[in-house]
Protein backbone atom coordinates (compact mmCIF):
# COMPACT_ATOMS: atom_id res chain seq x y z
CA UNK A 1 0.00 0.00 0.00
CA UNK A 2 1.76 3.30 -1.12
CA UNK A 3 0.03 6.81 -1.31
CA UNK A 4 -0.16 6.79 2.40
CA UNK A 5 -0.97 9.72 4.26
CA UNK A 6 0.75 12.83 2.60
CA UNK A 7 2.27 11.02 -0.01
CA UNK A 8 2.73 13.35 -2.59
CA UNK A 9 2.28 16.95 -0.56
CA UNK A 10 4.63 19.28 -0.94
CA UNK A 11 6.53 20.28 2.28
CA UNK A 12 4.88 17.90 4.37
CA UNK A 13 6.52 14.35 5.41
CA UNK A 14 4.79 11.28 4.78
CA UNK A 15 3.99 9.52 8.93
CA UNK A 16 2.77 6.18 6.94
CA UNK A 17 4.20 4.92 4.21
CA UNK A 18 3.08 1.67 3.42
CA UNK A 19 2.09 -1.54 4.65
CA UNK A 20 2.03 -5.53 3.65
CA UNK A 21 1.38 -8.84 5.05
CA UNK A 22 3.88 -11.60 4.80
CA UNK A 23 3.34 -14.64 2.73
CA UNK A 24 1.27 -16.67 5.05
CA UNK A 25 -0.74 -13.16 6.85
CA UNK A 26 0.83 -13.90 10.17
CA UNK A 27 2.70 -11.07 10.75
CA UNK A 28 2.40 -7.01 9.39
CA UNK A 29 5.11 -5.04 7.68
CA UNK A 30 4.40 -0.76 8.10
CA UNK A 31 6.83 1.61 6.57
CA UNK A 32 7.02 5.02 7.86
CA UNK A 33 8.65 8.32 7.74
CA UNK A 34 11.49 7.16 10.33
CA UNK A 35 12.08 3.49 9.31
CA UNK A 36 9.42 0.64 9.57
CA UNK A 37 7.84 -1.57 12.28
CA UNK A 38 7.17 -5.60 11.95
CA UNK A 39 3.82 -6.67 13.74
CA UNK A 40 3.03 -10.12 15.07
CA UNK A 41 -0.76 -10.95 14.05
CA UNK A 42 -1.31 -13.93 16.37
CA UNK A 43 -3.97 -12.54 19.05
CA UNK A 44 -6.57 -10.72 18.18
CA UNK A 45 -7.05 -8.16 21.33
CA UNK A 46 -2.62 -7.53 21.60
CA UNK A 47 -0.84 -6.46 18.92
CA UNK A 48 2.81 -7.28 19.44
CA UNK A 49 5.61 -4.89 17.54
CA UNK A 50 8.67 -7.79 16.99
CA UNK A 51 10.64 -4.94 15.72
CA UNK A 52 10.99 -1.34 14.84
CA UNK A 53 13.43 0.57 13.04
CA UNK A 54 14.23 4.16 13.11
CA UNK A 55 17.31 4.11 10.74
CA UNK A 56 16.09 4.07 7.64
CA UNK A 57 13.73 7.33 6.44
CA UNK A 58 10.19 7.43 4.29
CA UNK A 59 9.85 3.42 3.73
CA UNK A 60 7.71 2.83 0.92
CA UNK A 61 8.22 -0.51 0.69
CA UNK A 62 9.21 -3.25 3.23
CA UNK A 63 8.80 -7.29 2.88
CA UNK A 64 9.11 -9.61 5.19
CA UNK A 65 9.71 -13.13 4.02
CA UNK A 66 7.35 -15.50 5.89
CA UNK A 67 8.45 -15.22 9.70
CA UNK A 68 11.86 -15.18 9.05
CA UNK A 69 14.50 -12.32 10.20
CA UNK A 70 14.75 -11.73 6.67
CA UNK A 71 13.70 -8.43 5.65
CA UNK A 72 13.42 -6.07 2.63
CA UNK A 73 13.30 -2.65 2.42
CA UNK A 74 13.32 0.48 -0.12
CA UNK A 75 13.47 4.07 1.04
CA UNK A 76 11.77 7.00 -0.66
CA UNK A 77 15.28 8.50 -0.06
CA UNK A 78 17.61 6.45 -2.42
CA UNK A 79 14.16 4.52 -4.32
CA UNK A 80 16.81 2.81 -6.58
CA UNK A 81 18.43 0.65 -3.85
CA UNK A 82 17.01 -2.70 -2.35
CA UNK A 83 18.78 -3.27 1.23
CA UNK A 84 18.00 -6.75 2.46
CA UNK A 85 18.21 -6.62 6.87
CA UNK A 86 18.82 -9.52 9.41
CA UNK A 87 16.60 -7.46 11.59
CA UNK A 88 16.70 -9.78 14.46
CA UNK A 89 20.81 -9.28 14.33
CA UNK A 90 20.64 -5.75 13.39
CA UNK A 91 22.89 -6.45 10.51
CA UNK A 92 22.47 -5.59 6.56
CA UNK A 93 22.33 -9.01 4.60
CA UNK A 94 23.51 -7.34 1.06
CA UNK A 95 22.10 -4.46 -1.17
CA UNK A 96 21.44 -3.82 -4.66
CA UNK A 97 20.77 -0.80 -6.55
CA UNK A 98 18.45 -0.87 -10.29
CA UNK A 99 18.43 1.98 -13.40
CA UNK A 100 15.51 3.64 -12.15
CA UNK A 101 12.76 3.54 -9.24
CA UNK A 102 12.25 0.63 -7.39
CA UNK A 103 8.06 0.12 -7.60
CA UNK A 104 7.43 -3.18 -5.73
CA UNK A 105 9.68 -6.07 -4.02
CA UNK A 106 8.41 -9.53 -4.05
CA UNK A 107 9.93 -12.58 -2.60
CA UNK A 108 9.16 -16.51 -1.70
CA UNK A 109 11.67 -18.97 -0.15
CA UNK A 110 13.25 -19.61 -3.94
CA UNK A 111 12.86 -16.08 -5.50
CA UNK A 112 13.30 -12.22 -5.21
CA UNK A 113 11.54 -10.19 -7.31
CA UNK A 114 12.35 -6.39 -8.15
CA UNK A 115 9.60 -4.53 -10.28
CA UNK A 116 10.78 -1.25 -12.33
CA UNK A 117 8.12 0.59 -14.37
CA UNK A 118 9.67 -1.22 -17.49
CA UNK A 119 11.87 -4.40 -16.25
CA UNK A 120 11.83 -7.09 -13.78
CA UNK A 121 14.75 -8.56 -11.87
CA UNK A 122 14.40 -12.83 -10.98
CA UNK A 123 17.22 -13.11 -8.08
CA UNK A 124 17.84 -16.47 -6.13
CA UNK A 125 16.94 -15.47 -2.77
CA UNK A 126 19.56 -18.01 -1.73
CA UNK A 127 22.74 -16.32 -2.81
CA UNK A 128 20.96 -13.16 -4.57
CA UNK A 129 22.33 -14.12 -8.07
CA UNK A 130 20.53 -12.24 -10.89
CA UNK A 131 18.97 -15.23 -12.80
CA UNK A 132 17.18 -13.53 -15.73
CA UNK A 133 16.25 -9.57 -16.04
CA UNK A 134 13.06 -8.85 -18.66
CA UNK A 135 13.64 -5.87 -20.57
CA UNK A 136 10.90 -3.79 -22.34
CA UNK A 137 7.88 -5.42 -21.00
CA UNK A 138 4.39 -3.08 -21.02
CA UNK A 139 5.05 0.21 -18.68
CA UNK A 140 3.74 -0.45 -14.81
CA UNK A 141 4.05 2.76 -13.12
CA UNK A 142 2.49 1.16 -10.18
CA UNK A 143 4.91 -2.07 -9.76
CA UNK A 144 1.50 -4.15 -10.18
CA UNK A 145 2.20 -7.96 -9.33
CA UNK A 146 1.63 -11.17 -7.37
CA UNK A 147 4.26 -13.81 -6.68
CA UNK A 148 3.09 -17.23 -5.75
CA UNK A 149 4.06 -18.65 -2.44
CA UNK A 150 4.02 -22.40 -2.57
CA UNK A 151 6.76 -24.45 -2.17
CA UNK A 152 7.16 -26.49 -5.60
CA UNK A 153 5.96 -23.62 -7.62
CA UNK A 154 6.70 -20.25 -8.28
CA UNK A 155 4.86 -17.78 -10.25
CA UNK A 156 5.04 -14.29 -11.28
CA UNK A 157 2.10 -12.50 -12.42
CA UNK A 158 2.23 -8.82 -14.08
CA UNK A 159 0.65 -6.72 -16.78
CA UNK A 160 1.31 -7.72 -20.25
CA UNK A 161 -0.21 -4.51 -21.83
CA UNK A 162 -0.93 -0.72 -20.97
CA UNK A 163 -4.44 -0.85 -22.61
CA UNK A 164 -5.68 -4.18 -22.02
CA UNK A 165 -6.40 -6.44 -18.94
CA UNK A 166 -3.90 -8.96 -20.23
CA UNK A 167 -2.23 -11.22 -17.98
CA UNK A 168 1.74 -13.08 -18.16
CA UNK A 169 2.39 -15.45 -15.78
CA UNK A 170 6.29 -16.31 -15.30
CA UNK A 171 7.68 -19.12 -13.76
CA UNK A 172 10.66 -17.98 -11.78
CA UNK A 173 11.86 -21.58 -11.68
CA UNK A 174 12.13 -22.72 -15.59
CA UNK A 175 12.53 -18.72 -16.20
CA UNK A 176 10.21 -19.22 -18.72
CA UNK A 177 7.36 -17.92 -19.92
CA UNK A 178 3.69 -20.56 -19.01
CA UNK A 179 0.67 -18.39 -20.52
CA UNK A 180 -0.58 -15.05 -21.20
CA UNK A 181 -4.32 -14.65 -19.86
CA UNK A 182 -6.87 -11.94 -21.85
CA UNK A 183 -8.75 -11.34 -17.96
CA UNK A 184 -9.91 -7.89 -18.84
CA UNK A 185 -10.60 -5.49 -21.33
CA UNK A 186 -9.44 -2.66 -19.21
CA UNK A 187 -6.15 -2.62 -17.58
CA UNK A 188 -5.22 -4.58 -14.56
CA UNK A 189 -6.05 -3.20 -10.94
CA UNK A 190 -4.74 -6.10 -8.93
CA UNK A 191 -3.44 -9.67 -8.92
CA UNK A 192 -2.89 -12.54 -6.41
CA UNK A 193 -2.14 -15.96 -5.87
CA UNK A 194 -3.73 -18.34 -3.78
CA UNK A 195 -1.31 -20.14 -1.38
CA UNK A 196 -0.84 -23.15 -3.20
CA UNK A 197 -0.36 -21.52 -6.61
CA UNK A 198 -2.98 -23.26 -8.62
CA UNK A 199 -5.24 -19.68 -8.59
CA UNK A 200 -5.06 -16.11 -9.93
CA UNK A 201 -7.63 -13.71 -9.24
CA UNK A 202 -7.75 -10.19 -10.98
CA UNK A 203 -9.42 -7.09 -11.30
CA UNK A 204 -9.71 -4.40 -13.67
CA UNK A 205 -8.98 -0.65 -13.69
CA UNK A 206 -12.78 -0.51 -13.93
CA UNK A 207 -12.99 -2.73 -10.62
CA UNK A 208 -16.81 -4.27 -11.50
CA UNK A 209 -15.46 -7.40 -12.14
CA UNK A 210 -13.19 -9.86 -10.31
CA UNK A 211 -12.21 -12.72 -12.24
CA UNK A 212 -10.25 -15.95 -10.73
CA UNK A 213 -8.09 -18.16 -13.38
CA UNK A 214 -6.65 -21.63 -13.15
CA UNK A 215 -2.85 -21.88 -13.28
CA UNK A 216 -1.43 -22.72 -15.26
CA UNK A 217 -3.90 -23.12 -17.84
CA UNK A 218 -5.46 -19.78 -17.26
CA UNK A 219 -8.90 -21.30 -17.73
CA UNK A 220 -11.73 -18.72 -16.16
CA UNK A 221 -13.14 -20.57 -12.72
CA UNK A 222 -15.49 -18.23 -11.25
CA UNK A 223 -16.17 -14.41 -12.17
CA UNK A 224 -17.67 -11.92 -8.87
CA UNK A 225 -19.64 -8.98 -9.14
CA UNK A 226 -18.16 -6.32 -7.09
CA UNK A 227 -20.63 -3.71 -8.05
CA UNK A 228 -22.33 -2.23 -11.04
CA UNK A 229 -23.25 1.17 -9.89
CA UNK A 230 -19.79 3.26 -10.15
CA UNK A 231 -16.37 2.61 -10.82
CA UNK A 232 -13.40 1.97 -8.24
CA UNK A 233 -10.13 1.24 -7.62
CA UNK A 234 -9.51 -2.10 -6.27
CA UNK A 235 -6.30 -1.88 -4.45
CA UNK A 236 -5.83 -5.37 -2.73
CA UNK A 237 -6.68 -8.67 -3.60
CA UNK A 238 -6.76 -12.14 -1.05
CA UNK A 239 -7.22 -15.59 -0.66
CA UNK A 240 -7.90 -16.65 2.35
CA UNK A 241 -5.41 -20.13 3.38
CA UNK A 242 -7.55 -22.96 1.98
CA UNK A 243 -8.47 -20.65 -0.62
CA UNK A 244 -12.21 -21.29 -0.18
CA UNK A 245 -12.81 -17.09 0.13
CA UNK A 246 -11.55 -13.98 -1.76
CA UNK A 247 -11.30 -10.71 -0.46
CA UNK A 248 -11.50 -7.49 -2.42
CA UNK A 249 -10.89 -4.15 -1.16
CA UNK A 250 -11.18 -0.74 -2.75
CA UNK A 251 -11.25 2.77 -2.01
CA UNK A 252 -14.98 3.42 -1.44
CA UNK A 253 -15.97 2.06 2.63
CA UNK A 254 -16.67 -1.83 1.88
CA UNK A 255 -15.25 -4.58 1.69
CA UNK A 256 -16.47 -7.52 -0.41
CA UNK A 257 -15.27 -11.61 0.63
CA UNK A 258 -16.28 -14.16 -1.84
CA UNK A 259 -17.00 -17.54 -1.38
CA UNK A 260 -15.44 -19.74 -4.44
CA UNK A 261 -17.43 -23.20 -4.45
CA UNK A 262 -18.48 -24.59 -7.76
CA UNK A 263 -22.25 -26.34 -8.06
CA UNK A 264 -22.04 -29.92 -8.38
CA UNK A 265 -22.50 -32.41 -11.04
CA UNK A 266 -25.77 -33.97 -9.11
CA UNK A 267 -28.64 -32.49 -6.74
CA UNK A 268 -27.31 -34.06 -4.44
CA UNK A 269 -24.33 -31.96 -4.23
CA UNK A 270 -26.20 -28.36 -4.76
CA UNK A 271 -27.47 -26.66 -1.54
CA UNK A 272 -30.98 -26.67 -1.68
CA UNK A 273 -31.69 -22.89 -0.91
CA UNK A 274 -33.43 -20.37 -3.02
CA UNK A 275 -30.44 -19.10 -3.76
CA UNK A 276 -29.00 -22.02 -5.53
CA UNK A 277 -32.86 -22.65 -7.34
CA UNK A 278 -32.72 -18.73 -8.65
CA UNK A 279 -29.06 -19.43 -10.13
CA UNK A 280 -29.85 -21.85 -12.08
CA UNK A 281 -32.78 -20.10 -13.45
CA UNK A 282 -30.59 -17.20 -14.37
CA UNK A 283 -28.11 -19.50 -15.75
CA UNK A 284 -30.87 -21.06 -17.66
CA UNK A 285 -32.48 -17.96 -18.77
CA UNK A 286 -28.57 -16.54 -19.58
CA UNK A 287 -28.64 -18.73 -22.76
CA UNK A 288 -31.43 -16.54 -24.41
CA UNK A 289 -30.35 -13.27 -23.57
CA UNK A 290 -27.64 -10.82 -25.33
CA UNK A 291 -24.04 -11.32 -24.16
CA UNK A 292 -23.74 -8.29 -21.91
CA UNK A 293 -27.12 -8.99 -20.10
CA UNK A 294 -26.01 -12.69 -19.75
CA UNK A 295 -23.03 -11.56 -18.15
CA UNK A 296 -24.13 -9.68 -15.39
CA UNK A 297 -26.93 -12.17 -14.62
CA UNK A 298 -24.08 -15.34 -14.08
CA UNK A 299 -21.92 -13.57 -12.06
CA UNK A 300 -21.70 -14.52 -8.34
CA UNK A 301 -22.70 -11.31 -5.66
CA UNK A 302 -20.33 -10.97 -2.70
CA UNK A 303 -20.63 -13.80 0.16
CA UNK A 304 -19.53 -11.44 3.01
CA UNK A 305 -19.11 -7.28 2.92
CA UNK A 306 -17.75 -5.29 5.74
CA UNK A 307 -17.96 -1.56 6.20
CA UNK A 308 -15.30 0.60 6.87
CA UNK A 309 -15.54 3.87 9.09
CA UNK A 310 -14.29 6.05 5.90
CA UNK A 311 -13.92 5.67 2.27
CA UNK A 312 -11.52 7.09 0.11
CA UNK A 313 -8.13 5.96 0.99
CA UNK A 314 -6.09 3.06 0.26
CA UNK A 315 -5.92 0.10 2.32
CA UNK A 316 -4.27 -3.50 2.14
CA UNK A 317 -6.74 -6.60 2.96
CA UNK A 318 -6.02 -9.94 3.97
CA UNK A 319 -7.66 -13.08 5.65
CA UNK A 320 -6.26 -15.44 8.02
CA UNK A 321 -7.37 -17.68 10.34
CA UNK A 322 -6.32 -16.72 14.18
CA UNK A 323 -7.08 -17.87 17.66
CA UNK A 324 -9.05 -20.76 15.52
CA UNK A 325 -11.72 -18.40 13.67
CA UNK A 326 -11.57 -16.82 10.21
CA UNK A 327 -10.63 -12.93 10.47
CA UNK A 328 -10.46 -10.34 7.68
CA UNK A 329 -7.84 -7.85 8.53
CA UNK A 330 -7.60 -4.40 6.78
CA UNK A 331 -4.60 -2.24 7.50
CA UNK A 332 -5.41 1.53 6.06
CA UNK A 333 -3.42 4.28 4.86
CA UNK A 334 -4.27 6.38 8.26
CA UNK A 335 -2.44 3.75 9.92
CA UNK A 336 -5.01 1.55 11.49
CA UNK A 337 -5.68 -2.30 11.47
CA UNK A 338 -9.42 -3.39 11.54
CA UNK A 339 -9.96 -6.99 12.64
CA UNK A 340 -13.22 -8.77 11.93
CA UNK A 341 -15.15 -11.56 12.53
CA UNK A 342 -16.42 -13.56 9.32
CA UNK A 343 -18.64 -16.08 9.52
CA UNK A 344 -17.36 -19.13 6.85
CA UNK A 345 -21.19 -20.66 6.81
CA UNK A 346 -23.27 -17.98 6.37
CA UNK A 347 -21.65 -15.14 5.37
CA UNK A 348 -23.22 -11.61 5.67
CA UNK A 349 -22.20 -8.33 7.54
CA UNK A 350 -18.87 -9.13 8.99
CA UNK A 351 -18.66 -7.53 12.66
CA UNK A 352 -15.79 -5.25 13.97
CA UNK A 353 -13.91 -7.17 16.62
CA UNK A 354 -11.04 -5.22 17.57
CA UNK A 355 -8.93 -1.69 15.84
CA UNK A 356 -5.34 -0.64 16.36
CA UNK A 357 -3.91 2.01 16.13
CA UNK A 358 -0.75 1.21 14.12
CA UNK A 359 0.77 4.69 14.03
CA UNK A 360 0.21 8.34 15.40
CA UNK A 361 -0.55 8.15 18.81
CA UNK A 362 1.29 7.53 22.17
CA UNK A 363 1.81 3.69 23.23
CA UNK A 364 -0.70 3.97 25.90
CA UNK A 365 -3.30 4.47 23.13
CA UNK A 366 -2.13 1.87 20.63
CA UNK A 367 -4.83 -0.18 20.52
CA UNK A 368 -8.08 0.48 21.14
CA UNK A 369 -11.05 -1.44 21.73
CA UNK A 370 -14.92 -1.61 20.24
CA UNK A 371 -16.91 -2.14 23.37
CA UNK A 372 -20.43 -2.33 24.13
CA UNK A 373 -22.13 -1.80 28.01
CA UNK A 374 -21.87 -5.15 28.52
CA UNK A 375 -18.10 -5.59 27.34
CA UNK A 376 -18.96 -7.61 24.39
CA UNK A 377 -17.52 -6.74 21.22
CA UNK A 378 -19.42 -5.18 18.55
CA UNK A 379 -19.26 -3.12 15.39
CA UNK A 380 -21.10 0.30 15.56
CA UNK A 381 -23.51 -0.05 13.21
CA UNK A 382 -24.49 -3.58 14.16
CA UNK A 383 -25.30 -5.47 16.91
CA UNK A 384 -26.10 -8.88 15.91
CA UNK A 385 -24.20 -11.62 17.82
CA UNK A 386 -20.96 -12.57 15.63
CA UNK A 387 -19.83 -15.90 14.43
CA UNK A 388 -16.95 -15.62 17.32
CA UNK A 389 -19.70 -15.24 19.87
CA UNK A 390 -21.81 -18.01 18.73
CA UNK A 391 -19.37 -20.59 17.56
CA UNK A 392 -16.52 -20.86 20.17
CA UNK A 393 -14.91 -18.08 21.71
CA UNK A 394 20.35 7.64 -8.06
CA UNK A 395 22.51 4.81 -8.04
CA UNK A 396 25.93 3.44 -9.82
CA UNK A 397 23.97 0.59 -11.07
CA UNK A 398 26.38 -1.89 -9.60
CA UNK A 399 25.07 -4.09 -6.22
CA UNK A 400 26.92 -4.55 -3.28
CA UNK A 401 26.94 -7.37 -0.69
CA UNK A 402 27.83 -8.24 2.47
CA UNK A 403 26.69 -11.87 2.87
CA UNK A 404 26.65 -12.07 6.93
CA UNK A 405 23.70 -14.95 6.87
CA UNK A 406 19.94 -14.93 8.59
CA UNK A 407 18.53 -17.35 10.77
CA UNK A 408 14.91 -18.28 12.21
CA UNK A 409 16.23 -17.75 15.63
CA UNK A 410 18.62 -14.66 14.93
CA UNK A 411 22.04 -16.65 16.61
CA UNK A 412 24.83 -14.18 17.20
CA UNK A 413 27.45 -16.26 14.86
CA UNK A 414 28.24 -15.51 11.43
CA UNK A 415 27.68 -18.27 9.28
CA UNK A 416 24.24 -19.44 10.57
CA UNK A 417 22.24 -21.71 8.08
CA UNK A 418 19.16 -20.62 6.99
CA UNK A 419 16.36 -23.29 8.65
CA UNK A 420 15.53 -25.98 6.03
CA UNK A 421 11.88 -24.58 5.89
CA UNK A 422 12.48 -21.50 5.06
CA UNK A 423 13.56 -22.80 1.36
CA UNK A 424 12.37 -25.76 -0.58
CA UNK A 425 15.97 -26.93 -0.88
CA UNK A 426 17.83 -26.27 2.19
CA UNK A 427 19.98 -26.03 4.49
CA UNK A 428 21.83 -23.56 3.00
CA UNK A 429 24.60 -20.80 4.16
CA UNK A 430 24.49 -17.39 3.18
CA UNK A 431 27.65 -16.86 3.76
CA UNK A 432 29.77 -19.98 3.08
CA UNK A 433 32.12 -18.25 0.05
CA UNK A 434 33.09 -21.48 -0.81
CA UNK A 435 29.01 -22.65 -2.05
CA UNK A 436 27.76 -19.10 -2.48
CA UNK A 437 30.46 -16.46 -2.81
CA UNK A 438 29.22 -12.72 -1.94
CA UNK A 439 28.44 -11.03 -4.55
CA UNK A 440 30.14 -7.67 -6.01
CA UNK A 441 29.98 -5.00 -8.70
CA UNK A 442 27.59 -6.95 -9.80
CA UNK A 443 24.81 -4.58 -12.18
CA UNK A 444 21.55 -4.77 -12.49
Amino acid sequence: MEGADGAGEPGRRRQFGCASFNQDSTSLALGTRSGYQLFSLTSVEKLDCIHESANTPDVYIVERLFSSSLVVVVSAAMPQRMNIYHFKKGTEICNYSYPSSILSVKLNRQRLVVFLEESIYVHNIKDMKLLKTLLDTPSNPSGLCALSTNQSSSYLAYPGSVTSGDIVVHDTNSLSTVVTIPAHDSPLAALAFNASATKLASASEKGTVIRVFSVPEGERLFEFRRGMKRYVNISSLSFSLDAQFLCASSNTETVHIFKLEQLGASAEDEAATWTAYMGKMFSAASSYLPGPVSGMMSQDRAFATVHLLSSGQRNVCTLVTIQRLLRLLVATADGQLFIYNVDPQDGGECQLAYKHRLVGVDDETHSEEMKSEGGQLTQETHSFPSYAETAALPASGHATATLTGYSEDGGAKQGDVIPEHEFAVGPVCLDDENKFPPVSNQKC
